[in-house]
């Protein structure tokens, strides 16, 4: 029986669904239900697809839906929080890896000037998200170095490389009507071309914008698969709807990141930041340790108490200790709030899921706005595995952070940082805070030793 006249309008219906989806997803207390109403219409319109028209190679279409959602379910079950931002930013790379590889089937089809302008563009910024993205899980993952990758006279050659991948887009539309040359050639030229791009695009990226990066190349994936959607005659109004709602959203979120960090794109992505060890001056004084019943002590007779979590509390898996900790203070009759920054962890809203994965109520989290004016009331303030997003060195003129917005925990009574050791943190900035009067760090596994203090506080 053909229904292919049902497409059209249960595409219509779930760009609802995918509006709903992203708008619950707003909120934390909301989220999940908006990825619930998201997946449901991109199921949905999934389904749908397989009663258009002519469409052939169902068995092997179905297979690949069966072995992608399979591993794709088996990898999320079993990725560790720590590892959420690589599992992001390789799956948002294979979204755009899908894109470029429908780009390269529209290109090979019958093609209008238009659309096969349409599909070239689509396919570059496909794989350029792709190889980027790649890039990106390798550094986050660690099987390549975090800090950024230069050498000189790259962004002649990366502008060099863009042109010629353009040539080569061209003659790929032109092809084989004014230029004769055989589109095996040229179309595996072209993506060979964008992936190069794309890599040498996010060598020169350090750790310390890897939240703005993944947010980008998400808007890339959704701008390609919307860009792909135009290219089909007729053109799959599911695909550009549900593109440009990812696209918009991303660019979106990486502009707040970038704004969140005080840094322009073009510096993000040409500026090599954290390349060198310098700090823009010297710190002066030196780091300060303190022992955990020291800690406990401050903390039994403190009236306020704010958290500021870190990467480091995400690498040790110290949530649910932490938690623990806020019942024991808040016991003890001891207002605890917690201090998140908008790009601490690795990906945005990292340390929002971790707290409430441990069950820590969404009406104690507060952003940087909100949290700041309190820090000089406040008693205690503990530093849990963050590092740039509290070096008043953003205050300093002469800083590479100079000007960045972070949570001025150095205004409080007293500063306990917990850390594993003295390093630096994604930025390669030396910490201010470390050595001020008022901070005292407090070294060894976050997990490890918030259990420690856990155990001195029900001492007293």
């Amino acid at each position: 029986m053909d229904l292919s006249f049902a497409i059209e309008p249960v595409y219509i219906a779930t760009i609802f669904f995918f509006i709903v989806g992203l708008q619950r997803m707003s909120h934390p207390l909301t989220a999940r239900s908006g990825i619930v109403w998201a997946g449901a219409a991109m199921l949905i319109a999934t389904l749908v697809t397989f009663f258009t028209t002519g469409l052939s190679n169902l068995v092997l279409i179905a297979i690949a839906i069966v072995i992608g959602g399979g591993f794709g379910y088996i990898a999320a079950k079993r990725v560790a929080m720590t590892n959420m931002p690589q599992m992001i930013a390789l799956y948002n790379g294979m979204g755009g890896g899908a894109a470029a590889c429908i780009s390269a089937v529209a290109l090979l089809a019958t093609h209008s000037m238009v659309t096969g302008g349409i599909a070239v563009v689509g396919g570059l910024i496909g794989a350029v998200s792709f190889a980027g993205s790649i890039i990106a899980f390798f550094k986050l993952q660690g099987w390549m170095p975090s800090r950024p990758i230069t050498f000189p006279g790259q962004q002649i050659v990366n502008m060099a490389i863009f042109l010629l991948t353009v040539i080569s887009g061209v003659l790929i539309v032109l092809q084989p009507a004014a230029i004769p040359i055989s589109a095996a050639v040229v179309l595996p030229l072209f993506f060979i071309l964008s992936f190069l791009f794309g890599i040498l695009m996010t060598l020169p990226i350090g750790g310390a914008d890897m939240p703005v990066v993944i947010s980008m190349y998400n808007a890339f994936t959704g701008l390609a698969v919307a860009l792909d959607g135009f290219s089909f005659a007729p053109p799959n109004y599911a695909m550009i709807i549900a593109g440009v709602i990812v696209g918009a959203a991303g660019s979106l979120l990486t502009l707040q990141m970038a704004k969140a960090m005080n840094r322009s794109l073009g510096n993000v992505f040409f500026g090599a930041f954290g390349a060198t060890d310098t700090d823009g001056g010297q710190v002066k004084g030196s780091m300060k340790a303190i022992e955990t019943d020291d800690v406990a002590v401050l903390l039994a007779y403190a009236d306020t108490v704010i958290i500021a979590p870190g990467y480091g509390m995400a690498v040790a898996q110290a949530q649910q200790k932490v938690k623990e900790l806020t019942d024991l203070l808040e016991n003890k009759g001891i207002s605890v709030k917690f201090a998140i920054h908008p790009v601490a962890g690795r990906m945005p809203g990292h340390m929002n899921v971790l707290l409430a994965e441990a069950g820590v109520s969404y009406d104690r989290l507060f952003d940087r706005d909100e949290i700041n004016p309190e820090f000089p009331a406040t008693d205690v303030v503990l530093v849990i595995g963050a590092n740039d997003t509290v070096n008043p060195a953003a205050h300093r003129q002469g800083s590479p952070l100079f000007g960045m917005p972070i949570l001025d925990v150095e205004q409080a009574k007293n500063v306990i940082v917990l850390k594993r050791g003295q390093g630096r943190g994604f930025a390669g900035i030396e910490n201010d805070l470390f050595y001020r009067d008022n901070t005292r760090m407090l070294y060894g596994d976050a997990q490890e030793t918030v259990g420690r203090l856990i155990q001195s506080l029900k001492k007293l």
